[in-house]
């Protein structure tokens, strides 16, 4: 079966906007609580993989390829992630929904998101799961956060562009495909890429960063991780939330926003029916 064109893609994600944005509350943020905990796990996976790894080429390599199971799961399943629903703009400016409606969707579901990754970060903390390697797995974690939080402000948001320029790319690339193996192999690769580069993504780093947070409070990983001379004076909720969350946020928003508004001038006829009315 043929791919759906660009055109047909992006009218067709306009068309499923509307009931997206008038969805009840609980609903988006049940959905997205999931869709936190799912990108939360592609990220736990992805770690429990490549934490052993001393080449960091093959490192990044294989955490590239492991990490875009969480997305895939997102995408099959229906689920809300902020991210990707950057791309809602192209309803709003087609006038199929409301920028208040976009707005809500947003908030309700960035809280949703983070709700699920924080809860995974301090599951895998506290459950043993951080003891892989003999609490090696810790270190990583806490080195992983604490490079984050320290990344500078403009770093972190530029960084954030490209990851949600790449994210909203595999959303649509998965949306050309009718079968689900095309969707998978659609979503895959600019993840892939995404992770290997190194690039920002807010609701990910909602289970990285906490995750090094709440390693660093358990007496046993606390040790090993000052012994591994990681500074930690950024582990914490302030430089988490300033220094990274807000930055990575924003570029994820113009990323994905971006993305959108291209395909919405280039490709759709809702957008050249629009112009004329």
């Amino acid at each position: 079966m043929a791919i759906k064109t660009p055109a047909e893609v992006t009218d067709a994600y306009i068309d499923a906007c509307p009931p997206k944005a008038e969805s009840p509350a609980w609903r988006l943020l049940l959905l997205a609580v999931l869709a936190g905990v799912l990108v939360s796990l592609g990220a736990v996976a992805s770690s429990s993989a490549s934490f052993g790894m001393e080449d960091a080429g093959v490192q990044r390599l294989i955490t590239g390829a492991v990490f875009p199971i969480g997305l895939i799961m997102i995408v099959l399943l229906g689920a809300e992630l902020f991210t990707g629903n950057a791309l809602m703009v192209t309803a709003a400016l087609s006038g199929r929904i409301t920028w208040g409606r976009l707005v809500r969707n947003w908030g309700l579901v960035y809280v949703g998101n983070f709700i699920g990754a924080v809860a995974v970060a301090a599951l895998m903390a506290f459950f043993g799961q951080l003891n892989l390697g003999g609490g090696d797995l810790a270190v990583y974690t806490a080195k992983v956060a604490a490079a984050k939080c320290q990344l500078p402000w403009m770093n972190a948001f530029v960084l954030g562009i490209f990851c949600n320029l790449l994210v909203c790319v595999a959303i649509y690339l998965g949306n050309t495909a009718h079968e689900v193996s095309g969707k998978i192999l659609g979503v895959f690769f600019p993840i892939f890429g995404f992770v290997i580069a190194s690039f920002e993504h807010c609701i990910a780093n909602m289970y990285y960063i906490p995750a090094g947070i709440f390693a660093n409070t358990v007496p046993a990983y606390a040790s090993a991780i000052a012994e591994a001379g990681i500074n930690v004076s950024a582990l914490n909720a302030g430089a988490f939330i300033c220094a990274n969350l807000i930055p990575v946020t924003l570029g994820n928003i113009v990323g994905g926003a971006l993305v959108g508004i291209v395909m919405y001038a280039a490709h759709s006829a809702k957008c050249k029916a629009h112009g004329e009315s």
